[in-house]
C-alpha cells in the first residue's frame, strides 16, 4: 500500500512535469553577496577619484563617523546623514573608523604628490599629517578617559543637546527627541568600553572618577521638568514658527517623556558604572603607571604639540619659561610698591583687590566691553577679519571658546563663568584668548576662508592654543595694557600658567609627581589659590599632553616671526605675517615653516 503510494506520487509529478523521465529541481537564485563593511565600502567609493573629489568623498566618510559633529556644524546640507543619532562608541565600530582611516590615508599616498603646486602639496601634507595622527592611535585605544569630568562623553553630550543643537524647526525638534532617546544607549556602549579599558588594566584615577561622579549624578535625578535637556527644548520650542498649539503640545510632551525614559536612566547608569569603578581606580595619578603609558603619553605629546619634543625637553622648557615670566612680574611688582619676601599668591592677592572686584551682576557686560574695546584696534595688526560675530555666554565653568556655525546660524561664542564676582586683573587677557584677536580671529577666519572642507575644521592644538596665547602677548606689544598694570600682571600671571603646564604635565605623566606635588608647583609659580591649583592638576592629569600645546605654540610662532623680520627686514610687515597664518588655519606646527618660507619668498618677490 505505501509502495503502491509512492508510484502514484512520481506519476503525479511527472505528468506535472510534462511527461519527462525524471524530475526537474528548481533552481535557486544565487546568494546575495556578502554586505561590505564600511571600511570595504569605503575603499570602493574612493576608486577612480581626482585628489579634489577624493579629498570631499573620503573626509565625508570620516566626518560621518561623528554624527554630532557634522550636526554641530550645520553640514547636514553637505553630508547628510542617514537619520538621528548620536556617536558611536562601541568597540566594534571605533575599530571600524580605524580602518577608514587607514584607508584613507593609503588612498592618499596613491596620488603623486610632486605634480602639485605648492598649495596642493600644502593641502595633501597637512591631511596626510591629520590621517596618520589618527591612525597611530590605535594601539591606544584603551588609553583614554572618556568618560571624565568636564570635557568627557557625558558632558560634551550635554554642551551638544543644550547649546550647540539646532531648534528652529519642527524637523530640528523632532531630531532633537530622537537623539534623546538615542543617549541611554550611547552611555551603554561608553559602559562597555569602560569595562573593556579595565580589563587591559586602565582605569581612571579615583579622584578625578569621583569628580565626574558628582558632576553626572544630578543630571541622573530629579524629574524630567527640571532636566536641562528639556528645559532647553522647552525654551526653543516656544520660538519655532509655524506650529499648532497641538503640535507644540505633542512635541512638549513627547520630549519630557523621552528625557524620563533615556536621559536621565542613561546617566543614572553611567554615574552607577563610575561608582563601581572606584573600587579598582588607582590612588595615584597620571598615565605613566599604566603598562603602556609611557608610550601613551609620547604619542599624546606628539598628538597635541605637533613636534617631536621629547617630556624631559618640554619640562625644562617650561622651567626656563617661568624664570622669565617671574623676572617681568617682578619689574611691574616693584612699579607698585609690593614686598619682596611675599609668594606669588600673596602679591596676586594684592593685585586682585587693586586691580578691582568686578560683581556678579556686571561680568558678562565687562567682558562684552573689552571685546567692544578691541575690535577697533585690530586695524594696527591685521587686515584680514571674520564675517560671523561673536558673543559672550555664560557658563558655569567659563574660560572656553565655540566656533560659529557653517551655516552662519550660529555666532562664535566666548562662554564665560558669570555667577560670582570676578577680579578685572584677568579679564582682559582671558577676552582676548578666548575671542579677539584669539579663538574666534582664528577660528572663524579658517572657517571663511576658500578651502577644502577639512581644512576648515582640522586645527591642531598647538598653532590654535598657541595662537590664541599669541593673542594674548600682541595685545601687550601693541600697547593694549598701557596704563594697566593689574591687567598687564593679569596677562604675565596667565603666560606663567601655560609655562607652568609644561612642567607640570610631563610631571604627572612622565616623572610620576602626585596630586598634591602638582598643586603646590602651580600654587607657588602660577600663584593661584588652593582650589584653583587642585583643578588644574585635576585637568592635567585626565588629559595628557594637551595642556603643553600653549607654550610650544607660542614660542613656535615668536619664533617664526622673528625669523621673517630677520630675512625681510623693513619689508616684514606683521599684517602680512598674521594673514599668511590665519589664511591657512590650523596647522600642525611641522607644516608652519612652509607656510611662512612662502610668506617670506612673496613679500621679497614683490620688493
Amino acid at each position: 500500500m505505501q509502495k503502491s503510494l509512492l508510484v502514484s506520487f512520481v506519476l503525479v509529478v511527472m505528468v506535472a512535469c510534462g511527461g519527462s523521465d525524471t524530475p526537474s529541481v528548481r533552481k535557486l537564485p544565487p546568494p546575495p553577496p556578502p554586505l561590505l563593511t564600511a571600511s570595504e565600502q569605503l575603499r570602493e567609493d574612493l576608486q577612480g577619484l581626482s585628489l579634489d573629489e577624493f579629498y570631499v568623498e573620503s573626509f565625508g566618510a570620516l566626518l560621518k563617523r561623528t554624527p554630532e559633529s557634522v550636526v554641530t556644524q550645520t553640514l547636514e546640507d553637505v553630508y547628510p546623514l542617514d537619520g538621528a543619532g548620536l556617536n558611536n562608541y562601541s568597540d566594534s565600530y571605533q575599530r571600524e573608523t580605524f580602518a577608514m582611516y587607514q584607508i584613507v590615508l593609503d588612498a592618499l599616498r596613491s596620488y603623486d604628490r610632486n605634480s602639485l603646486d605648492a598649495d596642493g602639496q600644502l593641502n595633501y601634507d597637512a591631511y596626510e599629517w591629520f590621517l596618520q595622527d589618527e591612525v597611530d592611535f590605535l594601539p591606544f585605544i584603551y588609553n583614554d578617559f572618556p568618560a571624565t569630568y568636564s570635557f568627557g562623553v557625558p558632558r560634551r553630550t550635554q554642551r551638544f543637546f543644550v547649546d550647540l543643537h539646532p531648534l528652529a524647526t519642527a524637523q530640528d525638534a523632532e531630531d532633537y527627541i530622537s537623539r534623546m532617546s538615542a543617549v541611554q544607549g550611547k552611555f551603554a556602549q561608553l559602559a562597555t568600553h569602560l569595562g573593556l579599558q579595565q580589563q587591559n588594566g586602565i582605569v581612571e584615577p579615583a579622584l578625578s572618577i569621583q569628580v565626574a561622579i558628582n558632576q553626572y549624578a544630578p543630571l541622573g535625578q530629579g524629574v524630567p521638568f527640571d532636566h536641562p535637556f528639556y528645559q532647553n527644548f522647552r525654551t526653543k520650542l516656544e520660538s519655532i514658527d509655524g506650529l499648532t498649539d497641538a503640535e507644540r503640545n505633542d512635541l512638549d510632551s513627547r520630549a519630557r517623556t523621552t528625557v524620563g525614559n533615556s536621559v536621565i536612566p542613561g546617566y543614572a547608569q553611567l554615574a552607577n558604572t563610575l561608582q563601581n569603578l572606584l573600587n579598582s581606580a588607582p590612588p595615584s595619578i597620571g598615565v605613566g603607571q599604566y603598562s603602556n603609558g609611557a608610550a601613551y603619553y609620547a604619542r599624546a605629546l606628539r598628538h597635541h604639540t605637533t613636534t617631536d619634543l621629547t617630556a624631559a625637553e618640554i619640562h625644562q622648557l617650561g622651567l626656563d619659561e617661568l624664570t622669565r615670566i617671574h623676572a617681568e612680574m617682578r619689574l611691574i611688582f616693584d612699579q607698585l610698591g609690593y614686598p619682596q619676601n611675599e609668594t606669588l599668591q600673596e602679591l596676586f592677592a594684592r593685585v586682585a583687590t587693586d586691580g578691582g572686584i568686578i560683581p556678579a551682576a556686571n561680568v558678562r557686560s565687562t567682558y562684552e566691553a573689552i571685546i567692544a574695546d578691541a575690535e577697533p584696534r585690530l586695524d594696527a595688526a591685521f587686515d584680514i577679519f571674520p564675517a560671523a560675530d561673536v558673543v559672550v555666554e555664560p557658563d558655569p565653568f567659563g574660560g572656553f571658546y565655540i566656533g560659529p556655525s557653517f551655516d552662519g546660524s550660529r555666532p562664535g561664542a566666548f562662554y564665560a563663568g558669570t555667577e560670582n564676582d570676578e577680579a578685572y586683573y584677568q579679564m582682559p587677557s582671558l577676552t582676548y584668548h578666548e575671542s579677539i584677536p584669539g579663538h574666534h580671529t582664528q577660528i572663524a577666519l579658517a572657517m571663511e576662508q576658500d578651502s577644502d572642507i577639512f581644512r576648515k575644521i582640522f586645527r591642531s592644538t598647538a598653532f590654535v592654543e598657541g595662537w590664541a596665547l599669541y593673542a594674548e602677548r600682541l595685545a601687550w606689544e601693541l600697547g593694549w595694557y598701557d596704563g594697566d598694570p593689574y591687567g598687564n600682571l593679569g596677562r604675565l600671571q596667565y603666560e606663567a600658567l601655560r609655562a607652568a603646564r609644561l612642567v607640570m604635565d610631563t610631571g604627572i605623566h612622565e616623572f610620576g609627581w602626585s596630586f598634591d606635588e602638582a598643586t603646590q608647583f602651580n600654587i607657588d609659580n602660577v600663584g593661584w589659590s588652593l582650589g584653583a591649583s587642585q583643578s588644574a592638576a585635576a585637568r592635567y592629569s585626565v588629559w595628557p599632553g594637551q595642556a603643553t600645546a600653549y607654550m610650544v605654540g607660542l614660542l613656535k610662532i615668536l619664533d617664526e616671526r622673528q625669523r621673517a623680520m630677520d630675512e625681510l627686514g623693513t619689508d616684514f610687515d606683521l599684517k602680512g605675517f598674521h594673514r599668511a597664518l590665519l589664511e591657512n588655519g590650523g596647522l600642525p606646527l611641522e607644516l608652519m615653516d612652509d607656510v611662512v618660507d612662502r610668506y617670506i619668498a612673496e613679500v621679497q618677490a614683490a620688493n
